[in-house]
């Protein structure tokens, strides 16, 4: 099955649409899904522009409404994230999910969804901090500050997130995680966005509740946008029984000429299924059982973990997705029950009504099969059941909530992302031969003239999976480099990933040469080896490896309930200079890099060193890992 992915869509569906469609006719190809990360703009007429917090430049109609109104109809099935610049009252209208237009589906504040067997998981929204623990309690007609607080994701999804127990092949989201920078080349992330130096310094750069996720789901692919950049990145996990695993993430750019926006991946799926969206037992299971923590108030409510005496382990059993799948009459196949709920847009009327709070006839349905509350219809007076009544708290903890700042809407035009037309798209093997990303980042503006003589762009971009592999076999040279110049440093544990394609091989020893020539340098990284080579010198660096394993300094400050066990096994040291590397180079670590205090001789928030001995810091470390390893226990 081949998916497109989407950076930020901005209303711009026509665009995206027919560069599809010309990546098809150019490559023989037929894309299957489309995905796009957020800012997806589902503004139907005038009224929704009210409840969109952008700034007045970009208060334009765009392209969805013609979706919507049935002028045109998605050529490809469509599913998206919300981002923060949304027409947030129709979304509200589907907080579990649902048909926004034929063909196109949102997949909630989150949720969990099936297509062709495929399981993707997304979450909608951007990070607040100040509003992380409040309820959903936004509805129009908002004010300047709701209509941007009601994007701001809340602790309750990352909860039900986490109850996920069976494996993610894809998640989505608007936000990054936080730290993500530290898996790919940062360098080059500064280059082309240097006002992201200070939000690394501040520990700022992403969102922390992701951040979390991504250790926990360890999904095989993780897309998101926002930033207005392409950036990927290799993350490793190290599981319970010792086998590790990757992540390949990867962050697009918006919809613009000449922007690196697009990419197209060749996934495995069920064959014997049709490309058509299911819903999922296990979320349906935890939705149900999760449904009494819903807040629909504006004061914060933390919600239930370990020592405390409410139930707070929803993971859900066999038996309980099976009684789903019998209340669903034995079939998850979302039906095709969308229907029109307001006026379509109509260009010459210049006093559009205020926007209202509805409910959507596709939640009702969900939220009777499952028993589940509607916040539309709480507002609305409609269900009884839920006490929305003051409870005294509402202005606690309230902070500002301009997010004008928060997105990037940068128009410089960067060098093209499309194959020259003599160029043949390249698949690179990893592990699984099928499991490669195809490259078709397109960044030109096409319309639907430019179709039947589409014109080649002028430089193209290696294949994605190849950009992953060169991340992976880039983290093992400069392992190497560390374990020679101080032996005392780990690295993460090891990727599966197979060195088997023999141009990837000429690549990946031309940067082995360049990086032997900078054996000097004294500069310390935060590394990741990749396996799989016949290099005994590999071999014996990786038997070392797991002697000194350590884990990351992770701030559980603004990381609520992350574990010691979500996270990957870490080196961290005296970060690397952005001007003393090339532009090949990955540094993990970063210049400006705050690292937290540590009384067991790592470093010190002032960059000084503490007076731990090698002796004792080897006993440590290695009564540490035997701890974390061996028992399987988790690490306070």
């Amino acid at each position: 099955m081949k998916i497109a992915v989407e950076g930020c869509c901005h209303g711009e569906l026509d665009k995206i649409y027919e560069t599809i469609e010309l990546l098809e006719q150019k490559n023989n190809i037929k894309v299957d899904l489309l995905i796009i990360c957020g800012d997806f703009q589902a503004v139907r007429n005038k009224s929704d522009m009210q409840c969109m917090a952008v700034p007045a430049k970009y208060q334009e109609m765009k392209t969805f409404h013609k979706y919507y109104s049935g002028e045109k109809k998605a050529p490809i099935l469509t599913i998206f994230v919300g981002g923060n610049h949304e027409a947030s009252n129709y979304l509200q209208e589907l907080p579990y999910g649902g048909w926004v237009a034929p063909n196109i589906y949102y997949m909630g504040y989150a949720g969990v969804i099936q297509v062709g067997g495929v399981r993707i998981a997304g979450c909608s929204g951007i990070y607040k901090g100040h509003n992380a623990q409040k309820g959903h309690y936004e509805h129009p007609p908002y004010t300047e500050d709701t209509k941007r607080s009601a994007y701001h994701v809340r602790a309750l999804e990352v909860f039900r997130l986490k109850q996920l127990t069976r494996p993610i092949k894809i998640f989505v989201s608007h936000d990054w995680p936080r730290n993500i920078w530290k898996y790919g080349d940062v360098h080059e992330l500064l280059n082309r966005k240097p006002d992201f130096q200070k939000d690394i310094d501040d520990g700022r750069l992403g969102n922390p509740f992701h951040e979390e996720l991504l250790y926990h789901l360890k999904p095989e692919y993780w897309f998101a946008a926002h930033l207005h950049i392409k950036f990927p990145a290799a993350v490793q996990h190290e599981s319970s029984n010792g086998q590790s695993k990757v992540t390949k993430f990867l962050s697009l750019d918006k919809c613009l000429p000449r922007r690196k926006f697009l990419q197209v991946l060749d996934i495995p799926h069920d064959s014997d299924k049709p490309i058509n969206i299911e819903l999922d037992a296990e979320w349906l299971a935890i939705l149900k059982s999760t449904n009494h923590l819903l807040n629909l108030k504006r004061a914060d409510k933390y919600l239930p973990g370990p020592g405390g005496r409410e139930r707070w382990n929803f993971n859900v059993t066999k038996e309980e997705m099976n009684r789903i799948i019998e209340d669903f009459g034995g079939s998850l196949s979302i039906p095709d029950n969308f229907e029109k709920s307001v006026d379509v847009y109509n260009p010459s009327d210049r006093n559009p009504p205020a926007p209202q709070t509805m409910t959507n006839p596709q939640t009702t349905l969900l939220c009777t099969m499952l028993d589940l509350t509607d916040p539309n219809a709480v507002f609305l007076c409609k269900d009884s059941k839920y006490d929305i009544s003051i409870d005294g708290n509402e202005d606690d903890n309230v902070g500002s909530d301009n997010d004008e700042d928060d997105d990037v809407d940068d128009d410089t035009e960067y060098e093209s992302f499309v194959a020259d037309s003599d160029q043949s798209l390249s698949f690179l093997s990893s592990s699984n031969a099928d499991d490669s990303i195809m490259s078709l980042g397109v960044s030109v503006n096409v319309s639907v003239d430019e179709k039947d003589n589409p014109k080649s762009q002028n430089d193209s971009e290696e294949d994605s999976d190849e950009e992953f592999k060169a991340i992976m076999q880039k983290q093992k040279l400069e392992q190497s480099i560390d374990k020679s110049t101080s032996p005392s440093k780990s690295s993460a544990s090891q990727s599966d990933l197979e060195d088997t394609d023999s141009e990837f091989q000429e690549i990946t020893a031309e940067q082995k040469a360049k990086r032997q020539l900078q054996l000097t340098s004294d500069r310390g990284h935060v590394e990741l080896a990749l396996p799989g080579s016949d290099d005994e010198e590999l071999a014996s660096l990786i038997a070392e490896q797991k002697k000194f394993q350590t884990v990351p300094d992770i701030s559980v400050e603004d990381t609520p309930s992350l574990t010691s066990q979500d996270t990957i096994p870490l080196s961290q040291s005296s970060p690397a200079s952005s001007g003393e590397r090339s532009d090949s180079e990955v540094v993990i670590a970063t210049s400006g890099l705050v690292l937290g205090e540590d009384k067991e001789g790592r470093k010190r928030s002032d960059g000084s060193e503490s007076e731990e001995s090698p002796q004792s810091k080897k006993l440590r470390v290695k009564r540490r890992n035997q701890s974390l390893y061996e028992s399987g226990s988790e690490m306070e």
